[in-house]
């Protein structure tokens, strides 16, 4: 007996060794870590912190923090998974619909959870949570050249939860369906109601022009029904010069009163962005946008309505990973939706600012 289990626990102690042997020599699971952080302080010329009608700037006179991020992505086989963090009140602000104090919060928000599997070469297929594929600027800081955001980024949508099909015809054209929770929702158990999301992208391969045609459709939180319609180009002229255009149309139908003869309403805008890269180091980029809230749904809400034209210069200068980001806007409105710090109404609202980005 005593020689059987010697024996027996010889051979066990060579499987584990072969084992161990075996498992060192495989290649660990990749993952891939990046990040991102902001921070920002900006003076705004009529002397308080309720002019600014977007997102992420809500201060004045103020050193402020923005957003640290941690993205973790992993690869295996056909599937993977994208695990994206976000802390600070950029996050909070981003996760409107679950967090109760955008101003003094420093809680954590998932950005992005989702997972994906290559059903085939040119089709995958993906679940959970994405930042929304609407519009021009993007969350992160880093990712756009001015740090302030646009009305149209700041009326949304944000992101979008449920399942969307990623479609590759050739190396010029792709194409999105999805299905999605109502917008900026990560939960929505209490509703019935789905968003219908799509998008046809175009790459060429022959100059540097990017053309995307956007679409979102459904029942907001409400019952009312949106249709939003959005438009991105992209178009590097030269190591000089390149240039962007946004154009987006949100449409409101009021389904639930058959009698109001104001069922329908929208808003609209469109921007310009002029990028300027005098060296890989520094460079200006100039964003001239058009809001119209004619029917007083976003920026306008409690008047008659009215629209905004805004005007952003920024400057880039780039050491290594971190961008230093000097910055200059003007917002005219028609209507005076801006106030001096003595509470008299005005149409314009001047302000300067100064962020840096870093990102790894």
């Amino acid at each position: 007996m005593k020689t059987v289990l010697l024996t027996a626990l010889a051979v066990c102690q060579l499987f584990v060794a072969y084992s161990q042997s075996k498992e060192d020599s495989l290649p660990a699971p990749a993952v891939k870590i990046s990040g991102s952080a902001d921070v920002y302080y900006k003076y705004n010329f009529n002397g308080n912190s309720t002019d600014n009608k977007t997102s992420f700037t809500n201060s004045h006179n103020s050193f402020e923090l923005g957003m640290i991020s941690l993205k973790a992505e992993h690869d295996f086989k056909k599937g993977s998974i994208v695990a994206d963090l976000g802390f600070g009140r950029r996050a909070a602000e981003f996760s409107y619909n679950e967090t109760s104090d955008k101003v003094n919060t420093m809680e954590m928000a998932i950005k992005q959870l989702y997972l994906s599997y290559q059903v085939l070469d040119k089709l995958k297929i993906s679940m959970g949570s994405f930042g929304t594929h609407i519009g021009y600027e993007l969350l992160d800081a880093y990712l756009n050249r001015n740090y302030s955001m646009s009305y149209m980024f700041s009326n949304g949508p944000f992101f979008s939860t449920g399942v969307k099909a990623d479609i590759t015809f050739s190396s010029e054209w792709t194409a999105m369906i999805g299905l999605f929770n109502p917008t900026d929702f990560k939960s929505a158990s209490w509703s019935n109601q789905k968003y219908i999301g799509a998008q046809l992208g175009y790459a060429s391969t022959k100059a540097p022009v990017k053309l995307y045609l956007n679409y979102l459709e459904g029942r907001d939180t409400v019952g009312i029904q949106n249709h939003q319609i959005d438009v991105v180009a992209t178009y590097q002229v030269n190591t000089l010069l390149g240039l962007g255009y946004n154009g987006t149309v949100s449409m409101y139908n009021n389904t639930r009163d058959k009698e109001n003869v104001e069922s329908s309403k929208k808003w609209w805008g469109s921007a310009v962005y002029v990028n300027l890269d005098f060296t890989p180091k520094c460079g200006l980029s100039l964003r001239g946008e058009y809001f119209e809230d004619k029917d007083g749904l976003k920026t306008f809400t409690g008047t008659d309505g009215g629209h905004v034209l805004a005007g952003t210069l920024s400057l880039n200068y780039k050491a290594g990973n971190l961008t230093i980001i000097p910055e200059f806007r003007l917002d005219k409105a028609s209507v005076n939706i801006f106030n001096k710090s003595n509470g008299t109404p005005v149409g314009t609202s001047p302000n300067v600012l100064l962020a840096a980005t870093y990102h790894f």
